[in-house]
């Protein structure tokens, strides 16, 4: 009985299979794999190749190296991903890159021209509305289209343009204050 148990055990690891070395090892990739997705980023055109499920927050993040929005909820309730797309802010950690194909998207790094910050981006420096920075690049973006899309901005159009957006350190104070400051520089 004793050898019959040792015979089984030995023949049972002895037959244990060896992959080959071009197997592959772990989870076989399922899903359509990568597509071509032509991105139009700041101005310029970004070819990708990504899966279909692909956010534009990490299409852009991790494959067009542009890291300045922040995946901070990732459930588009912070704001921190916030990018303008034909005109309208959208959250890049819920809106998938293929769908974005054929439209202007603008990105906190492109709002820049130079070394020239935006009017938006000097206002939250020379205010100091920003903490951890987590939330700045959303806050930025998000302002700049509110004050496109009212050049007159009242507090209260600036403060529904913002309400998306969540700043966890308490700078919301001095968010308003460069609102209103980058508002003043666009009215002269």
């Amino acid at each position: 009985m004793k050898s019959a148990g040792v015979t089984s055990i030995a023949t049972a690891v002895t037959s244990v299979a060896v992959p080959d070395a071009g197997a592959q090892i772990g989870p076989a990739v399922l899903g359509p794999g990568d597509v071509p997705v032509a991105l139009t980023v700041n101005g310029k055109r970004v070819d990708l190749k990504i899966e279909p499920r692909v956010t534009l927050l990490d299409a852009l993040r991790t494959r067009a190296d542009l890291t300045g929005n922040k995946r901070v909820c990732d459930r588009g309730t912070c704001g921190a991903c916030t990018m303008i797309v034909d005109g309208r802010t959208v959250y890049a950690c819920s809106t998938l890159a293929i769908e974005a194909q054929g439209k202007e998207i603008r990105t906190v790094e492109g709002l820049s021209s130079g070394n020239a910050l935006h009017r938006v981006q000097q206002a939250f420096c020379d205010v100091d509305a920003l903490m951890c920075g987590f939330c700045t690049p959303g806050f930025v973006v998000a302002t700049v289209a509110v004050l496109e899309k009212h050049p007159n901005a009242t507090r209260e159009q600036i403060s529904k343009g913002l309400d998306g957006n969540i700043c966890r350190c308490g700078t919301f104070v001095r968010i308003m204050e460069a609102a209103l400051k980058a508002q003043g520089v666009a009215r002269g």
